[in-house]
């Protein structure tokens, strides 16, 4: 197959992330067949396994930096993408090649043809069979260590795949997907907790509610697994920062790390902490500690776009993901406290699912227009909602047919209205339109 032969066969098996139905399972015994049929390309290397409701793709990705920095050959496997389906597995950074991802889709495509069904004849779906490229991108290569961050859940999700693992870590737990994981914080933190191994060390980023922390604390030692609990052992904090960069200042039981870091906000602090508590539990389970010039190095190298990105300056446009109640307010602070903004002009696209109005009551204080647009993904929320939510909000709102004109239409209307600061967030999918069209990226 060619690349774009391979991605049709992909998306022809059932895709919650584009129709937004999940197919309920009970378990990963599909997942598990498939890798069994491939020879389980998941083992025979250290894993990082990452989940959680914020911050679990930033973590991920400042591991697999910091791994790197220190001479190790990594595979990270994250999701979603921004512009191609080969930025969800990197091999020491870069994405794998569309050539090799092909490939390998080939010989997956091969195997499964006989039989697109998992144990039990239940349907594989496109998440499966990505996350299976990814173990076998990994085992080809090859590479020391894999970083895999969850995509869903935890319990049921695809990449939960190991009867043991070296390092689990939970990033902050929060209400999501209710529908499907559960109608409170603590069914959901069950579901997530659920990457926990038996024997594997876990990292456990300082969790809001105390139900969370709870939950995780519970399973791990019901599976003996030891806890680095980051909030108890770690101090952080921002030194300095520009547009681009902040210089962060991280106190553990390895003394103090002084970093830059090119990423904003005081979240991406803490994941910066999360991580490097990470790093430094898989490398101490070999017997080995890594040196403060690696985990600095890890960090200033850090690739993670559309978080809080810079993507032009006068007037300056940032981009950002958030997508609900909780990374809208840590983005309102962020443009705050990093840029002194006290108006910006935002242009507003989400998924269908998403808490519009939760987003809408965090961000409205900081401006007074928004323009609504409609990303080019499946599951692209109506803009009208989101202008009626803003508009319950009495802020001024304008319907966009697309993200590049709404874009243009935002940056036209800078000189008129005097907004120095636009911001385009909702969703990571409306972020990386805005980025590709202001950068002129080919997507």
């Amino acid at each position: 197959m060619t690349y774009d032969e391979a991605i049709d066969w992909l998306l022809s098996f059932a895709d919650f992330e584009r129709s937004g139905r999940f197919h309920d399972r009970p378990d990963v015994a599909p997942m598990l067949a498939l890798l069994e049929r491939l020879g389980n390309p998941h083992l025979g290397r250290p894993t990082v396994h990452i989940a959680g409701s914020k911050g679990k793709g930033s973590v991920a990705a400042m591991v697999d930096s910091i791994l790197i920095a220190g001479g190790r050959q990594t595979g990270l496997y994250t999701s979603p993408h921004l512009q191609h389906y080969t930025e969800r597995i990197r091999l020491d950074h870069e994405p794998i090649s569309p050539r090799r991802f092909a490939s390998l889709a080939t010989r997956m495509q091969r195997l499964v043809r006989e039989s697109p069904l998992g144990l039990d004849g239940r349907q594989l779906v496109t998440f499966d069979l990505l996350t299976a490229l990814g173990f076998m991108a990994f085992k080809y290569e090859p590479v020391d260590v894999q970083v895999v961050e969850v995509g869903l859940g935890g319990r049921v999700d695809s990449t939960n795949v190991f009867d043991m693992k070296e390092v689990a870590i939970v990033t902050p737990i929060s209400l999501e997907h209710t529908a499907i994981l559960g109608d409170t914080v603590e069914q959901i933190a069950g579901e997530k907790a659920a990457i926990i191994t038996p024997g594997c060390n876990v990292v456990m980023s300082p969790q809001a509610y105390p139900e969370a922390e709870t939950v995780v604390r519970q399973r791990a030692s019901d599976v003996s697994a030891a806890l680095v609990d980051v909030a108890a052992k770690y101090r952080w904090g921002m030194v300095t920062h520009d547009d681009r960069t902040q210089d962060v200042r991280i106190k553990g039981p390895n003394g103090v790390l002084r970093a830059k870091l090119p990423l904003l906000g005081k979240h991406q602090i803490e994941n910066a902490t999360t991580a490097v508590a990470g790093a430094e539990a898989l490398v101490q389970r070999g017997g080995k500690c890594l040196s403060k010039q690696t985990l600095a190095k890890g960090l200033a190298s850090i690739r993670w776009p559309c978080r809080i990105e810079v993507v032009r300056e006068d007037p300056l446009i940032i981009v950002d993901g958030a997508h609900n109640r909780d990374s809208a307010r840590r983005l309102a602070e962020t443009l705050v406290e990093y840029f002194a903004a006290d108006r910006a002009l935002f242009v507003i696209g989400c998924g269908s699912d998403k808490d519009i109005d939760g987003l809408a009551e965090e961000l409205a204080p900081l401006t007074s227009r928004v323009l609504a647009v409609r990303s080019e993904h499946p599951r692209a929320m109506d803009p009208r909602r989101i202008a009626e939510a803003f508009g319950r909000l009495n802020v001024d709102n304008e319907i966009v047919n697309n993200v590049p004109t709404g874009v243009d239409s935002a940056l036209a209307a800078t000189s008129d209205a005097g907004f120095t600061l636009i911001c385009i967030a909702g969703s990571l999918f409306v972020a990386a339109e805005a980025r590709a069209h202001v950068l002129g990226v080919r997507t």
